[in-house]
């Protein structure tokens, strides 16, 4: 809501990993050989890599864009 385009959010303790959604904004993409507008949205995820390893983070933080990209797979 405050129009921020990407941020790294900070945990505290007891926090193992935190979350960021970034504002909204539309920017050109390529989609089949075409420039187009599309909205996008940026993710920060911030872990403690004492108790999770980044290979297992990376993994979530992909998890999530995929079910965001399609959100249909969210009722299997």
């Amino acid at each position: 809501m405050y129009g921020i385009e990407s941020f790294s959010p900070i945990i505290n303790q007891p926090e193992v990993a935190i979350l960021g959604v970034n504002t909204i904004e539309e920017k050109p993409v390529v989609r089949d050989s075409q420039i187009v507008i599309r909205q996008i949205m940026n993710l920060s995820l911030t872990a403690d890599h004492r108790v999770v390893d980044g290979s297992v983070a990376a993994e979530f933080l992909q998890r999530v864009k995929s079910l965001m990209e399609n959100p249909t797979n969210m009722q299997a």
